[in-house]
């Protein structure tokens, strides 16, 4: 079965090819050309399916095969959820430093050096059998000051529960063991294996 990731983010498929290292995987721009996709869902999960099906609706192909794609972000305690569902471009510049410092800036002007946080991961399978959808949670706390050079988006700013190092200090096989993505992907493999049987 062919893993067609609904993804052109280096990190992101990276991370998910490791992750998923016992499926055929594949980015979709090896299948289609690049093209934009309005991300206008009002949740993770509606913003997860919307990559899935516009991927899956321009394959043409007679292989087997299943679009996954991620919608994750991260949602301050302190800010009411924010960013939210919209962490890929909270701040003007919509790259990851730019939306690191607007956290940070945000914080400081609640007056804040930290807040509980937590990041979310959807995910969404669209296939001929159907459509499935799985989520994971990681919980800790944003700081105002990025620590490490590992992983990508707010990862430098981040401290996950019971730790004392934020996810970029981490090096990628402890962090993928905790992270919400790799919680949601536990949930996607069991709907992958019995996909895979069908």
């Amino acid at each position: 079965m062919k893993i067609i990731l609904a993804t052109s983010n280096k990190h992101k498929l990276l991370e998910l090819k490791e992750l998923l290292n016992e499926f055929e995987i594949y980015s979709f721009d090896e299948f289609l050309e690049p093209f934009h996709i309005e991300e206008n869902g009002k949740s993770f999960k509606e913003n997860a399916l919307i990559k899935a099906r516009s991927i899956f609706t321009r394959l043409n192909s007679k292989d087997e095969f299943v679009v996954m794609s991620d919608d994750s972000g991260i949602s301050v305690d302190i800010l009411d959820g924010a960013p939210g569902i919209y962490s890929a471009r909270f701040s003007k510049e919509g790259n990851d430093k730019s939306n690191r410092q607007k956290l940070i800036d945000s914080l400081k002007s609640k007056g804040a050096v930290k807040s509980k946080a937590h990041y979310t991961s959807a995910i969404a399978l669209i296939c001929k059998h159907g459509e499935f959808t799985t989520c994971g949670k990681m919980y800790g706390e944003v700081i105002c000051e990025e620590r490490g050079e590992n992983g990508f988006g707010y990862d430098s700013i981040f401290i996950p529960l019971n730790y004392t190092k934020t996810l970029a200090q981490l090096p990628d096989s402890e962090k993928n063991s905790i992270s919400h993505r790799f919680k949601a992907l536990q949930r996607a493999k069991l709907i992958l294996k019995i996909l895979d049987k069908n």
